[in-house]
């Protein structure tokens, strides 16, 4: 004990091994946070409606875009790859949207026909 003080040759400190890094981290968090702030704006703000609806979707892909090449580091890569990955959820949810709106037109046709 020469030193006059304790020491175990454990640091509690956790230093990061780069700080840009780290900065751009908080510059991605601090992005979508933004964008999930306007979401919440909209969402008690405006009225209830398709115009509403058509923003979530918007921002949603946006994040969605941004998430993809982000953090999962496709933003490197080839754009190819990230519209593989996220184009089939948009043909997806634009799939149930044709068959949500073609129901409507069956059964506003059946109830013609049969009153």
């Amino acid at each position: 004990m020469a030193h006059g003080h304790h020491t175990s040759g454990h640091s509690t400190q956790v230093q990061p091994r780069d700080p840009a890094k780290i900065k751009h981290l908080l510059v991605v968090t601090g992005i979508l946070a933004f964008l999930t702030g306007i979401e919440f704006l909209l969402a008690f703000t405006m009225p209830r409606g398709v115009v509403l609806t058509s923003a979530f979707v918007l921002l949603t892909f946006v994040k969605t875009f941004y998430i993809v090449g982000e953090f999962m580091h496709l933003k490197y890569e080839v754009k190819m790859l990230i519209w593989t990955i996220v184009l089939p959820p948009l043909f997806i949810i634009w799939l149930i949207t044709a068959l949500l709106i073609e129901s409507n037109y069956i059964l506003d046709a059946i109830r013609a026909i049969f009153g």
